[in-house]
This record gives C-alpha cells, sequence and structure tokens, in this order.
C-alpha cells in the first residue's frame, strides 16, 4: 500500500475578498447585465476570498484565448516548482529520487505537459517517468492520487510524486452572462499542491523510527492508500466540462450536478465501503472536494454524517474558493496538519469531476 509522506498547498500571491472580486466582475459586464444577480450569486456559494494568478486590474488586458494560454503556462509552471519543493523539502526527499511524477491540470493547454516544462527547475531526473492527466477536472486530484498509487504498486521501491495546478481565473469569460459562467467567476480560485508518497518496499514506507529520515505529521505518519475505485455515470457528460471554442475554456455546470450526485453517489460510496467491511460512520476523516455549498449538503445528507464531518471542505471552500483538481490535496494537507485521526483509523478521499465521474480514495492511517 502507498504511504503518503507529505503534501504541499501553496497560492499565488494576489489574495481579493470575495466581494472585491465580484464588484470588479460586474463593472466588465456587458452594459444590458444583471451586475445584480451576478452579486448575488457571489455572496451564495461559500467563499469569503480567494487568490488569483494575476492582479485583479490584469484581467481586463488579456487578448484572447492565446494570450491566456500563454500567462497559464508561465505562471503555473512556477508555482507548480514551488509547490514539488516544498513538498520534497517537507518529505525530506531529494528531487533526484522521484522516479515517477503524476501531473494534473484542466486550466491551461500545455505541449510539452506541465511536469515537463518544470522538471530542470525542481530538479528532477531526466529520466523520471511522466504520467501527465488531462480532462478529469475537479476529479484529478483523487484520481492523480489513485493512478500514483497504481504505478507505486508496480514498482514498489519507488518515491512518487503527484502535482496539480490550477489557474482557473485565466479561464472566465468576461461576457459570458450564463448562470454557468456566473456561478463558475464565484466559485473558482487559483492553486496548486504537490503529494509524496513511497511504494511498499521502500525503506520510508515503515514510518517514522522505521526507515531513514522518516517524516510525520504531529509524531504520526502519513495515511498509506488502501483501495480506488473510479466510477463513470452515463448519460451525464453534459452536466460538467468545457465548451472549447475561439473564445477558450467556456464551462459546462450543469444545475443537475446536486440532483446527480444524490441519486447515483451516495450508493457508489456506501458500496465502496462495504468491500471493506466499512460504512459511513467508520470513516474518521472525509478529505473531499468542496464542490461547492450545495453538493457538500446532500453528501452530508445523502450519507448520514455528522455536522462537522466535512467541515475542513467547508473551511476549504471559505478560504480560497473551489481549486479544481488541486483542492483535495489541499483538504488532505489541512486534515494531515490540523487534525490527523488515530492510527488505524479511516479516511476517505473523494472528488467529482466530468463525465459525470467520481474518484473514491480509501486511506488507513
Amino acid at each position: 500500500m502507498t504511504r503518503v509522506l507529505a503534501v504541499s498547498a501553496v497560492f499565488p500571491p494576489h489574495r481579493h475578498p470575495q466581494a472585491e472580486i465580484a464588484e470588479e466582475l460586474a463593472r466588465r459586464l456587458p452594459p444590458a447585465a444583471d451586475r445584480g444577480l451576478l452579486r448575488r450569486v457571489h455572496a451564495s456559494v461559500g467563499v469569503e476570498a480567494r487568490h488569483l494568478a494575476l492582479p485583479l486590474d490584469r484581467y481586463g488586458r488579456l487578448d484572447g484565448f492565446g494570450q491566456c494560454n500563454d500567462t497559464y503556462l508561465e505562471l503555473a509552471r512556477d508555482l507548480g516548482t514551488r509547490a514539488v519543493r516544498a513538498a520534497l523539502d517537507e518529505a525530506g526527499v531529494a528531487p533526484e529520487e522521484v522516479d515517477v511524477i503524476v501531473s494534473t491540470s484542466v486550466t491551461g493547454i500545455a505541449t510539452p505537459s506541465l511536469d515537463a516544462r518544470l522538471a530542470a527547475a525542481a530538479g528532477l531526473r531526466p529520466d523520471v517517468r511522466r504520467v501527465p492527466l488531462f480532462g478529469l477536472g475537479c476529479a484529478g486530484g483523487a484520481a492523480g492520487t489513485a493512478r500514483l498509487h497504481d504505478q507505486l504498486a508496480g514498482r514498489p521501491g519507488d518515491v512518487g510524486l503527484l502535482l496539480s495546478v490550477e489557474l482557473c481565473s485565466l479561464t472566465l469569460q468576461s461576457s459570458d452572462t450564463s448562470m454557468a459562467n456566473l456561478v463558475s467567476g464565484a466559485l473558482f480560485g487559483d492553486g496548486a499542491a504537490a503529494l509524496v508518497a513511497v511504494g511498499t518496499e521502500h525503506p520510508r514506507h515503515a514510518g517514522p523510527g522505521q526507515g531513514p529520515g522518516g517524516h510525520t505529521y504531529a509524531g504520526r505518519p502519513g495515511p498509506v492508500v488502501v483501495d480506488c475505485r473510479s466510477r463513470l455515470h452515463p448519460g451525464t457528460e453534459h452536466l460538467l466540462g468545457w465548451h472549447v471554442g475561439e473564445w477558450g475554456l467556456r464551462p459546462v455546470l450543469g444545475s443537475e450536478l446536486p440532483d446527480v450526485v444524490r441519486l447515483h453517489v451516495g450508493e457508489e460510496i456506501a458500496s465502496f465501503l462495504a468491500e471493506h467491511d466499512l460504512k459511513p460512520r467508520d470513516v474518521a476523516a472525509w478529505v473531499c472536494h468542496p464542490g461547492g455549498p450545495k453538493v457538500l449538503d446532500v453528501l452530508a445528507d445523502v450519507l448520514g454524517l455528522p455536522e462537522d464531518a466535512l467541515s475542513p471542505s467547508r473551511r476549504s471552500l471559505a478560504r480560497a474558493g473551489n481549486l479544481s483538481s488541486a483542492s483535495v490535496l489541499h483538504v488532505l494537507r489541512d486534515t494531515l496538519v490540523d487534525g490527523p485521526p488515530e492510527p488505524g483509523a479511516r479516511g476517505l478521499m473523494l472528488a467529482f469531476g466530468p463525465g459525470f465521474s467520481s474518484e473514491l480514495v480509501l486511506l488507513r492511517w
């Protein structure tokens, strides 16, 4: 079973209160648009502040998809390098020890992929194995953890690295007054995260005091990945994703998403846990992607969770917004640092993405 050694969570430097972002976006709407509606949407999504890749007044000067994507390539590389260095430093792992890197991002187009663009700056070996993932959206952090686990299961003596970088603000369509775009403009922020893990035969897998330089959070080892499950829900492809055109990446965000979560995801989680003789009440740590307040409310209801079970996800949403694939890794980082479960306790990482899809990762401390 893969052992998590460290998780980093980093942000770009420009942080603004939600109301300030709402006023800037309201000024950029077409003349006939309903600015009051925009302000109400911003006030309803449970976000208090967000970090942005650029100063707020720079967004109005971006000219077209090409310039937005060029900006993404430059800033995502730098932010991703910061995240990688921070995670490796915390894990006590040298960059040249990394054998495989899984990377995920959906807010820009990069060929060569982002991991290739930052490998030299981060100190990774030229022969590092690269597994870039695209198109998974908000599910990418959990799916990336699962795919890293798959890699390390096949090479159990290796060191693995997962990187997520999302600059959601660079995809915003200022002239689009659709509800999907208004909600996206209110909900999504910018950030990055990286996770360092080792396979079962690596000396660091045994935990603190067992191998050379064992890393701990609050005196305890990081969790191990017990099992993973991916699920596509047929007939829901139209609910979530990008509509790509000459203007760039326009959000597709169906209003039926909370209903789909209610109909399918609760049952999927219960089935997955049952394979390990567990019920939702047996999960001590819910590492849930903060997709939005409605999705979190539905999850808590269908699973019968205590009121505070999803508090880490709600706090992450309030503090920084929805960071797409990076969000669930930020929640994992908070869980590890702020109050890791007791040894032997179970955790569940879960996230949803285009497809409509769900990703589940069972953890044990």
